[in-house]
C-alpha cells in the first residue's frame, strides 16, 4: 500500500490536488445552494450529486477527447472536472432555462442532474468528436442508461477491428476510445444492468461501470436490493483469471479514499483502452449527505449509527484530513479555497438567475404593457385590470403566467374590435411561436439530411427483372448496402450465421464478415441500445428484433432514449438507428405480430413505417440510410416466400416518408390500410366490385408520418365514406388513423356516413389459422363492414345481408 501511495504522489503535483479539491467543494456548494433555490420556489425540483465528488475526480483525471459517458444523474463533479459544464450552466439547468447557449446539455428540457454534450454544429451535422470529451443525453430511467453504453463501447471495437472505418478519424482514432458509465447501487438490480454487463462480457469492449454505493436506493437499504448487498460480489464469476481470458477486470474502492480511487481509475482505464476489456469498478462507502432529491429527507430512514458515520466519512472532509495530515496544504490555504469556492457558486448562481429572469421579463413587461392599453380601450377594464394586477404580482414569473393572463383577457373583448385587441393578438402569436421553438421542436430532424426531405427514386423494372421471393429482394437489397458504406452494420438474434430466420441475411456474412453482419444473444433490449451507442458514433446500425411482439423488450429504451434523443437535447445529438422487426397475421397468443397502438403512443420521434411487401422494405432503408433520423420498420412475415420483382436499382431507389399510396382507385368508398391487411383488403375490394361497389383502397406506407399532404382526405372528398382497417386491437391503429385523418385532416366535412373501424378482437389471435381468422379481419369482415356502411346509405340498392 506504500508503494502505492508513493506512487500516486509522484504523478499528482499540489496544485492538481488542491484545484481537485476546488472543483470537489463547487460542486459540493452548488448541491447546497441549489436545494435552496428549489425550497425558495425558484426551481421546481432538485436532484444532486454530492457524496460522490472524489471518485468522479479521479475518474475524471484518465477521460481523454473522444471517450464517451453514458451515466447517472449524480455525476455533476465529474462534468465539472473534465470541462463539459460551468457553474453557471448547472444552475441554468436547475431554473429550465431555455438558451441553448446558456444551457447547452438541454436547452431547459431536462431536469438538473441530465447531462450531455453537443455532438452537432447548429445545422445538425456532425462534429469532430475527437475533438471533445463527450457525454452521450442522460435519462431518468434507472439502468436505462446501460443499454446505449453497451452500444458506445461496440462502437470502439468496430472502429479497431473494421479497417473500412480507419478513415472516420472524426469519430474514432483506432477505436481507443472507453465507454464509461455510472449508475446508482440500487439500479444495479434491474435487468438492463445485468444484460448489458453480461453483453459486454460476451463482446469484450471498453465499457467502463462505476457503481456509485452508498448503501441505499431511495429508502431502501441495500440487503434488499442486491444479493449479498454486493454488486461486485455477485459479479465475481465475471472475473477473467488469466490476461487474454474473456471476461472482467473488477475492482473495489471506498469513495473516501483519494490516493486509492485515482489510482484504481488509472489501472482500469488503462485495461480497457489497451486491451478492450470490459471494467467494473464497484465504489463503495459513498455518502449522500442531502438524501435522494429535495422529495424527501433522508434522516426518515436512515439511523443515527449511519448519519453519523456518513458525517465521518464524508469524502470531502477525509479528502482535507488527507491534505492536512499530508503538508500538501494549510488550513489557511483550505480556507481560503473554501471561502473562493463558495463565491465562485454564489456569483454563478446570481448570474444564471438574472440571464433566466431576465430572459422572460420581458416578456413579461411587454404582456402588462399590452394589457394596460386593452384595459384602457375595453369596455371590459375591471375584469383586464383584475387579470393584469395579478400578472404584476407574480413572483418570479414563468412565460406561460403571461400566457395564461392574455389568453383569459381575449374572452371578454371577443366581440370588440380596436388596435389594442390587435396587438395582443399579435403578440401571442408571436411568443406561442416562440414557445414552439423553445418547448415543442426537434421532436424530429431538423437538418437537411431529414427522412422527409430524401428525394424519391422510383423502382426500375424491364423484362429481365427476376421474379423471386420477397425475401431475396431484401437480400439484393441488404448486400448493396453493406458494399456501398462501410457504416453500415446487422445485428441480431439469427442474423449472422444462418442469415435470419426468413433468409434476408442469407450469405451476407460469408460475404461482408462478422463485424458487419452479426449473431447476437436473446436480449432484445441491448440489441436495440447495442445500435444506439454506434450510431451515437457515427455509424449506421440496423439492429433486428426477431417478431414485434418481442419488442416489449426493448419498447421502453426506444422510447425514453432514442425516441427523444433530439427533442431533449434540441438537436445536440443524434442517433440515426434502424430498427427491423417483422409482423401481421401471425398465428400464436405471443406471435400476434399487431400492437401498434402501444408502439405509436410511445416512439413519438422514430419514424414507424409499415411496408406491404419487400420491395416497399427496401425502398424505406434506401432512404433511412440517407437520413439522419431513427425509424421501425415492421416488415410483414407472410410475405418473404411471395414472389416480386428486384428493381434493377436496388441499393438506389427510395421510398418517400409520408406519403400513403392509392392501390386501387374507387368511387364509393376509401379503405385505410397497411402491411398484411393490403392483401386482404384488396381481395375484398374485389369481390365488393361484383355487386356494385367501388372501393378505393390506400396504404398508408408510415404511420408515423402520416399522410404528410392529406392524400386520405382528398379521398374521402371523392368517395364521401371511409373505413380504416387494421389488426391491432380496437383503439389501437385503427383509431390512430382515424384522428389523424377526420380530426387533423378535418377529413369530417367530406363525409355522408360515420367514419368507421374495423379492427381485431381485444385479445391476441390464439394457435391455428381459424384462430387468425376469427380473431383478425379477414376478407368477409372488410367485405361484410364497407357492405353495411353503403346499405345505411341506400338500404334498396344495397339490401342487408342477413
Amino acid at each position: 500500500m506504500q508503494t502505492a501511495e508513493v506512487s500516486i504522489i509522484q504523478r499528482l503535483t499540489s496544485e492538481e490536488i488542491l484545484n481537485d479539491y476546488r472543483i470537489a467543494w463547487e460542486s459540493r456548494q452548488a448541491s447546497l445552494t441549489g436545494r435552496k433555490e428549489v425550497f425558495m420556489g425558484k426551481a421546481k425540483f432538485g436532484i444532486f450529486g454530492d457524496g460522490k465528488e472524489l471518485a468522479q475526480l479521479a475518474m475524471a483525471k484518465f477521460f481523454r477527447n473522444g471517450d464517451f459517458r453514458s451515466g447517472y444523474y449524480r455525476d455533476q463533479t465529474f462534468m465539472f472536472a473534465v470541462g463539459e459544464l460551468t457553474l453557471q450552466q448547472y444552475f441554468a439547468q436547475l431554473y429550465a432555462h431555455t438558451d441553448v447557449e446558456a444551457e447547452p446539455s438541454t436547452a431547459g428540457r431536462a431536469m438538473n442532474g441530465h447531462f450531455g454534450t453537443r455532438s452537432l454544429d447548429d445545422e445538425g451535422n456532425w462534429k469532430n468528436l475527437m475533438e471533445q470529451k463527450n457525454s452521450s443525453a442522460d435519462i431518468s430511467p434507472t439502468a436505462a442508461q446501460m443499454p446505449r453504453l453497451l452500444g458506445l463501447a461496440y462502437a470502439s471495437k468496430l472502429y479497431r477491428q473494421n479497417p473500412a472505418l480507419q478513415g472516420m478519424t472524426n469519430f474514432s482514432v483506432n477505436g481507443n476510445e472507453v465507454a464509461f458509465g455510472t449508475i446508482g447501487n440500487a439500479s444495479t438490480s434491474e435487468g438492463m444492468f445485468f444484460e448489458a454487463v453480461n453483453a459486454a462480457g460476451v463482446l469484450q469492449v471498453p465499457m467502463l461501470v462505476s457503481v456509485w454505493d452508498d448503501g441505499y436506493g431511495i429508502s431502501v437499504p441495500a440487503e434488499y436490493q442486491t444479493t449479498k448487498g454486493s454488486i461486485s460480489e455477485i459479479l465475481a464469476g465475471f472475473q477473467r483469471n488469466a490476461e487474454g481470458e474473456q471476461g472482467y477486470e473488477i475492482f473495489k474502492v471506498k469513495g473516501w479514499d483519494y490516493l486509492a480511487l485515482c489510482e484504481t481509475y488509472e489501472a482500469a482505464v488503462r485495461v480497457c483502452r489497451e486491451q478492450h476489456v470490459p471494467v467494473l469498478v464497484h465504489v463503495e462507502e459513498m455518502t449522500q449527505p442531502q438524501g435522494h432529491s429535495t422529495s424527501g429527507s433522508h434522516e426518515r430512514y436512515k439511523s443515527k449509527e449511519r448519519l453519523d458515520w456518513e458525517a465521518e466519512y464524508d469524502c470531502i472532509k477525509k479528502m482535507r484530513e488527507w491534505i492536512l495530515e499530508s503538508e500538501i496544504a494549510s488550513e489557511e490555504q483550505l480556507a481560503q479555497i473554501e471561502a473562493e469556492a463558495k463565491e465562485a457558486v454564489k456569483v454563478a448562481r446570481s448570474d444564471a438567475w438574472n440571464d433566466f429572469a431576465n430572459d422572460i421579463q420581458k416578456d413579461h413587461d411587454e404582456a402588462l404593457r399590452l394589457l394596460d392599453g386593452l384595459a384602457n380601450a375595453s369596455e371590459h377594464i375591471t375584469q383586464i385590470a383584475t387579470i393584469t394586477e395579478e400578472l404584476r404580482k407574480t413572483l418570479n414569473p414563468i412565460r406561460s403566467d403571461a400566457v395564461r393572463a392574455v389568453r383569459k383577457a381575449l374572452r371578454y373583448v371577443r366581440d370588440e374590435r380596436n388596435q389594442a385587441k390587435r396587438e395582443l393578438v399579435e403578440w401571442l402569436e408571436q411568443v406561442q411561436g416562440e414557445n414552439a421553438e423553445r418547448y415543442n421542436s426537434y421532436l424530429y430532424s431538423q437538418s437537411e439530411e431529414s427522412a422527409l426531405l430524401v428525394e424519391e427514386v422510383k423502382p426500375e423494372f424491364d423484362e429481365n427483372s427476376p421474379v423471386v421471393d420477397g425475401r431475396e429482394v431484401l437480400q439484393a437489397c441488404f448486400d448493396a448496402i453493406l458494399s456501398r458504406d462501410p457504416r453500415v452494420f446487422a445485428i441480431g438474434e439469427d442474423v449472422g450465421f444462418i442469415g435470419d430466420v426468413n433468409q434476408a441475411f442469407a450469405g451476407l456474412q460469408e460475404k461482408h464478415g462478422e463485424l458487419r453482419v452479426t449473431d447476437t444473444g436473446i436480449r432484445e433490449c441491448t440489441i436495440v441500445g447495442q445500435g444506439i451507442g454506434a450510431a451515437l458514433r457515427g455509424l449506421r446500425p440496423i439492429t433486428e428484433i426477431q417478431y414485434l411482439d418481442y419488442l416489449l423488450y426493448a419498447i421502453q429504451i426506444l422510447s425514453d432514449d432514442v425516441a427523444c434523443l433530439q427533442y431533449r437535447t434540441k438537436g445536440g445529438q443524434k442517433a440515426p438507428l434502424i430498427v427491423r422487426t417483422r409482423g401481421h397475421r401471425l398465428e400464436g397468443i405471443w406471435h400476434s405480430g399487431s400492437p401498434i397502438g402501444m408502439i405509436l403512443h410511445s416512439i413519438r420521434g422514430m419514424h414507424v413505417l409499415v411496408p406491404r411487401n419487400m420491395t416497399q422494405a427496401a425502398g424505406f432503408y434506401n432512404t433511412l440510410l440517407k437520413s439522419d433520423e431513427p425509424a421501425l420498420v415492421i416488415e410483414c412475415l407472410n410475405g418473404y416466400r411471395l414472389k416480386e420483382r428486384i428493381p434493377n436499382n436496388i441499393g438506389e431507389f427510395t421510398v418517400p416518408l409520408g406519403k400513403p399510396e392509392i392501390l386501387r382507385e374507387g368511387t364509393d368508398i376509401t379503405i385505410v390500410t397497411y402491411g398484411s391487411m393490403c392483401r386482404i383488403v384488396m381481395e375484398a375490394a374485389r369481390q365488393l366490385e361484383e355487386f356494385g361497389i367501388s372501393a378505393e383502397v390506400i396504404d398508408v406506407q408510415t404511420l408515423l408520418p402520416f399522410d404528410v399532404d392529406h392524400m386520405i382526405t382528398d379521398s374521402i372528398r371523392k368517395t364521401n365514406r371511409v373505413l380504416f382497417a387494421d389488426e391491432d386491437v380496437p383503439g389501437g391503429a385503427t383509431a390512430f388513423m382515424m384522428q389523424q385523418v377526420v380530426d387533423e385532416q378535418g377529413a369530417w366535412r367530406w363525409l355522408d356516413s360515420k367514419p368507421q373501424c374495423l379492427s381485431a378482437h381485444a385479445h391476441r389471435p390464439p394457435y391455428g389459422s381459424d384462430g387468425d381468422y376469427f380473431s383478425k379481419p379477414n376478407t368477409e369482415d372488410v367485405f361484410e363492414a364497407v357492405y353495411e356502411i353503403l346499405h345505411e346509405a341506400d338500404s334498396k340498392t344495397y339490401p342487408a345481408i342477413y
